[in-house]
């Protein structure tokens, strides 16, 4: 505890050192704090700040008068009568801390002196010399700055808590507004914030901090800054912060990205004093977490579940199960929501941009495209059967499927709505995987695609966010977009400064050949592995998408679209092991693209998929890739598309036909 005369010895000879200190520094000077950079999203609401201190300086002017008289009440109540130092004050804490019950007697002026310059005035140190060079600059601030420009520079000055430092950061974070629309009673809660941002913390500790705002609104009626019954009326109005710390999603992961991309372009957005627009869809990325969160935790609560959970994680430890979730615009490749993991503060690693993981069989659609590319068509039969494959290295590749059963003949699309693992492979090596690797790479996806036969059913590891814009193409009809996240940064002015130039579309695959492929996915929805999808979702969004599951079930995928989105979801552990037996994208990571799809399309428009030109279609029986007849079943009967040349035989045009139909056209 610091000895009573500290005080008064520290003010009798503030101003006898002041001349012999102001040669050497200025630690009165008021000067700009640093700023932060608004991050919003696509709709202008808050979704993260970029900086070393959370703040945005206000004027003074743009406040309620009791928002400053809030905090002179409670910090300072003689500020408009002492001149940087308050000796009555001092001498009240002098006698106070005589009789036991010690207390500070720092002014304004001086809390701001030593917060503004640390470097100089390090209020940490409880020597009697510092206490002095602080009263010396408070006085020397006081002569040269008025009390409007002090207090305003405290307000924009001072930590709230959390990294949010001066009034606007903290009324935007506590109570998801601007200062200038703060309440009396929300004033008052912040103003009890500076003698302890942790001990009153609002969000964590309610009840301590409702206490600390009633005594301040008592102050201020005692000080006439408000009336009793103001105070009275304030002090029953409940105290109530802002959800989700005033951001209208939970997105640091994408505001990492953000920060990354800007710097990378050349805006110095730490600085402070930007504002970064960007794509991320609010109610979407909400959606996306709150999936995540529910479908990990489900996979953890099941019977069995042997892996350390989130809820029984020990402090530090983050070997529990991990995910990511990513949804793009299917046509502009803007990212609408992007989760990289279960717990930023715990591991801010992004999973979803930096990860490296293999796909599973979510990498088969690039297979088929590429066979169906080669004239493959979807009623092709392959045989699901054992194979051995001679590798190069003298070992033999033998690829199996998860249920360990083999189903025979099979259509090529039966293969892929149920994924099976040998029909995958063998249409890899019919069309090379040289070919398939050539056109992974059209498709968007810059990992290296390894040339083996196991690449075939995804064992080529890639970037979870290069698989899922990759999977645009089916979306779009063959044009492959690129992820954008920022759409343009303005300055302080609101001029902007700088805005992305959205790369031209280019055709990585034909239209007919991502329509065919798509209807494939949209029946492995329908019918087939990604069936929980359906299940969650309206029956009139249309749904198209692959479920993946690598060896040992150390990594679960589902990858999919609607009209409107490309998303795609993973889970497994940082350092890869199986998570569960049993675990397959079908039943772990479908749910969660389910659960976060539903909710964007409750109540919003949809679109709807049609055939490109060029293709021909064919009622077949889905047994046996045939034409259907007569006798063929209804449950068994299906439209199939082909490229022109690749369909059945008997709906070949002859030049025959001619004579039996006679000419096309007519009047």
């Amino acid at each position: 505890m610091i000895n009573p005369r500290v005080f008064l010895l520290a003010a009798l000879f503030a101003p006898a050192l002041s001349a012999q200190e102001a040669e050497s520094t200025e630690p009165w000077r008021l000067i700009q704090p640093p700023q932060s950079s608004l991050v919003v999203a696509r709709d202008g609401s808050l979704i993260g700040e970029i900086g070393k201190e959370w703040r945005t300086s206000v004027s003074i002017k743009s406040l309620p008068r009791y928002v400053p008289q809030a905090f002179v009440a409670i910090e300072d109540h003689r500020f408009y009568e002492h001149g940087g130092v308050d000796v009555i004050g001092i001498a009240g804490a002098i006698k106070d801390a005589v009789t036991g019950s010690p207390r500070g007697a720092s002014t304004i002026t001086q809390q701001l002196v030593g917060n503004m310059h640390p470097e100089e005035i390090d209020r940490r140190d409880r020597s009697l010399s510092r206490k002095v060079r602080e009263q010396r600059a408070a006085i020397e601030m006081e002569k040269r700055y008025t009390k409007d420009e002090i207090l305003e520079a405290y307000l924009n000055q001072i930590s709230f808590g959390h990294g949010w430092y001066g009034i606007e950061a903290a009324a935007r974070h506590y109570f998801g507004k601007t200062a200038s629309r703060l309440t009396l009673e929300e004033a008052a809660t912040l103003a009890a914030l500076p003698k302890g941002p942790a001990i009153y913390d609002p969000i964590r500790h309610p009840d301590r901090a409702k206490r600390r705002r009633d005594e301040v609104l008592g102050r201020m009626a005692a000080n006439g800054f408000i009336t009793r019954a103001q105070a009275d009326a304030a002090r029953k109005r409940p105290l109530v912060v802002a959800p989700n710390m005033g951001m209208s999603a939970p997105s640091p992961y994408f505001v990492d990205v953000v920060r990354s991309h800007a710097e990378r372009a050349g805006v110095p957005v730490m600085n402070g004093g930007y504002r970064i627009v960007t794509t991320l869809d609010a109610a979407l990325q909400s959606a996306a977490v709150e999936a995540l969160t529910d479908g990990t935790r489900r996979v953890e609560g099941l019977p069995g579940y042997g892996q350390p959970t989130y809820e029984k994680r020990s402090r530090g430890q983050t070997d529990y199960l991990q995910g990511m979730v990513v949804s793009l615009d299917a046509l502009t490749g803007e990212v609408r929501a992007l989760v990289g993991g279960r717990d930023y503060a715990e591991s801010p690693f992004n999973r979803a941009v930096n990860g490296v993981r293999q796909p599973g069989s979510a990498f088969k659609p690039i297979v088929y495209a590429a066979a169906v590319t080669d004239s493959i068509p979807a009623n092709a039969i392959v045989p699901d059967t054992a194979l051995a494959i001679p590798l190069p290295d003298g070992t033999m590749y033998e690829p199996g499927n998860a249920d360990d059963e083999f189903l025979g003949p099979i259509t090529v699309r039966e293969a892929l709505v149920r994924s099976r693992n040998p029909v995958a492979v063998q249409l890899g090596q019919l069309v090379g995987m040289d070919s398939v690797a050539s056109f992974a790479r059209r498709m968007g996806i810059e990992s290296s695609v390894v040339p083996v036969p196991s690449s075939a059913i995804g064992a080529s590891s890639l970037r979870p966010i290069e698989l899922v814009a990759a999977y645009s193409a089916f979306a779009t009809l063959g044009v492959a977009v690129e992820p954008r996240y920022i759409t343009r940064i303005e300055d302080r002015t609101g001029r902007t400064v700088w805005a992305p130039e959205p790369s031209p579309p280019s055709l990585a695959i034909d239209p007919r050949v991502a329509f065919i492929v798509r209807d494939m996915m949209r029946e492995a929805v329908e019918r087939g592995t990604g069936s929980w999808v359906r299940r969650l979702v309206d029956p009139r969004v249309p749904v198209a998408g692959k479920t993946g599951t690598t060896n040992d079930n150390t990594d679960v995928w589902f990858v999919g679209m609607t009209p409107e989105l490309v998303a795609g979801v993973w889970l497994g552990f940082d350092r890869p092991r199986p998570i569960a037996r049993g675990a397959g994208g079908g039943t772990y990571a479908a749910p969660i693209f389910g659960q976060m799809i539903a909710k964007y399309y409750e109540g919003r428009a949809v679109g709807t998929w049609t055939p490109p030109a060029g293709l021909v279609s064919a009622e077949l029986d889905r047994a046996t890739g045939l034409l259907a007849d007569a006798f063929t079943p209804e449950e068994r009967r299906y439209v199939e598309y082909f490229l022109e040349g690749t369909e059945p035989i008997e709906l070949r045009p002859t030049p025959w036909m001619v004579f039996q139909y006679g000419p096309l056209g007519g009047d």
